[in-house]
């Protein structure tokens, strides 16, 4: 490629694949380039699933060819590229030195360790760099933050019902939809026995995704997860296909069942959208409007829609903002002391715990699990476990296809783990087997009883859950939300109390926590 005459140079990252990113929104094809790289850096500072690795490299590839046939001029690095530096600032550097553009063109990162990158970048170059506002977002970062200026405490049901009235999603004049603005009391069904669930549109690798597959398990053979159900789609179309098929086939049923579980059914009623939202291929706004379009059509009744709607500008968009109003000491907090080390069967789903044995290889053969899964199965029991909160935060960013720090940071941190104390949410989600068995079909053929109590033989959530409240007593009994498990633990006679926590202890020092990932 020939010098760029005057023109910018502007970077496009890996979760940026939005036509309509503020950096190409200008864009020239007559003078200006846009360069993508596949860097080792990226995609080795946690070891990521090999689904996550194969959709991100293809679904860039194929942006690439998408802005190269708008006559766009593309510098595009993969991986095994011989000239590849390894990293995106050797990248940027070399095609500045090159390309000679009179100005390098960013839209901001999404997490923290990258807009470093970006500020460090402007000291080295001998061009100027000009760093966007990403606004992708329903609300900005400035936005976020003037709401929660001087608040005590932060919420994200105000701060949804903020951007529900900023959007004018589900709304009827100043008042929301059907008189409330939260459905989720309705949302939380067992699947009935023998329900038959809809066959969840999946997608046959192409050919350039079969090449990316080939190079992912040549150079990352040992990283978590599987490759033989890959069916992520990795160009645009693919993923407003996914759309139209979640709200045509599954939108109808997802309120009532978003909280179920059940063994052999990983997708339910879920948009499995999640993964092209984080990338750019989706924007919020267009999602909302899909689902908010199916209810006034009548084909998708207000719990399902208002659920998904809350989940992306209410959920999505509040950890978002509490990620970049807490960064950079946020991820350092630890209000319990957790420091156990993350058991192996995270990585490996091998135990007789059969809800954990399902979410584990969920996880591991689609890079995907839904919210309740990862918050009341996996995350609860880590939780439970006292394990370390970086252990449980790098598991979670590797091993989903949708996870970005910006987005699992605050997840696992703060709802996880209560590991911020209470900035995110108002209590830990700890729980006892009895959630579990109400809302999956899990406990029906595990080894353990969910009913006992106490013994080998008990599910091991229901002492775990006891002695997790035990432990961290000093800390968690003044939580108005935790009185009542509290006033029951108080009733305990110390004999009994003493039985649990010997019931833990030795079911979590028999577990092994030796592998790495």
């Amino acid at each position: 490629m020939e010098e760029l005459q005057g023109g910018a140079l502007r970077l496009v990252l890996g979760d940026q694949l939005t036509r309509g990113l503020a950096s190409l929104k200008d864009i020239d094809p007559a003078r200006d380039a846009v360069l993508m790289a596949e860097v080792m850096e990226e995609a080795a500072y946690v070891p990521h699933h090999k689904q996550k690795l194969v959709f991100l490299f293809s679904a860039m590839r194929h942006f690439a060819t998408e802005l190269r046939e708008e006559g766009i001029s593309v510098v595009y690095v993969a991986l095994d590229d011989a000239q590849n530096t390894g990293s995106l600032g050797g990248e940027l550097k070399r095609a500045v030195e090159r390309l000679k553009p009179a100005r390098v063109m960013l839209t901001e990162p999404g997490e923290w360790r990258v807009l470093e990158m970006f500020h460090d970048w402007r000291e080295e170059l001998d061009c100027p760099v000009i760093i966007r506002e990403d606004d992708r977002f329903v609300c900005s970062r400035a936005g976020f933050e003037d709401w929660a200026r001087d608040r005590r405490s932060y919420r994200m049901e105000f701060f949804y019902r903020e951007m529900r009235r900023a959007t004018g999603l589900l709304m009827d004049g100043d008042q929301p939809e059907g008189g409330r603005w939260n459905f989720d009391a309705e949302n939380r069904k067992k699947l009935p026995k023998d329900h038959r669930l809809p066959d969840r549109m999946r997608f046959a690798p192409d050919a350039e995704t079969k090449r990316v597959m080939e190079l992912v398990e040549a150079r990352f053979p040992d990283n978590f997860g599987t490759l033989d159900e890959f069916g992520w789609a990795v160009t645009r179309n693919g993923a407003l296909e996914a759309l139209r098929e979640f709200v045509a086939e599954a939108l109808e049923n997802f309120g009532d069942y978003q909280d179920a579980m059940t063994a052999g059914g990983p997708f339910l009623y879920h948009g499995l959208i999640s993964p092209y939202l984080n990338a750019g291929l989706l924007t919020p706004r267009e999602v909302c409007d899909a689902a908010a379009e199916a209810y006034a059509q009548g084909t998708a009744p207000l719990n399902a829609v208002e659920g998904f709607v809350r989940q992306i500008i209410g959920w999505r968009e509040y950890v978002r903002g509490i990620y970049w109003l807490k960064m950079p000491d946020y991820r350092e907090t630890n209000f319990l002391g957790a420091d156990a080390k993350l058991p192996d069967l995270y990585w490996t789903a091998e135990t007789d715990m059969n809800c954990m044995a399902n979410c584990v290889g969920d996880t591991r053969d689609h890079a995907y699990a839904h919210h309740i899964q990862r918050l009341m199965v996996l995350g609860n029991f880590a939780l439970l476990a006292g394990v370390a909160p970086r252990e449980v935060q790098d598991w979670y960013l590797l091993v989903y296809a949708d996870a970005y720090e910006w987005v699992e940071l605050p997840n696992v941190h703060g709802m996880v783990l209560f590991a911020d104390g209470g900035v995110l949410g108002s209590k830990p989600y700890a729980a006892s087997g009895a959630y579990i068995d109400r809302m999956s079909d899990y406990c029906g053929d595990c080894a353990y009883d969910v009913k006992r109590k106490t013994g080998e033989k008990a599910c091991p959530f229901n002492y775990l859950y006891w002695d997790f409240l035990a432990r961290n007593e000093k800390k968690l009994s003044g939580n108005q939300r935790l009185a009542m498990p509290y006033r029951t633990l108080a009733k305990m006679k110390p004999e009994r109390v003493a039985e649990i926590r010997r019931d833990a202890k030795r079911f979590l020092e028999a577990l092994p926590a030796t592998y790495g990932g």
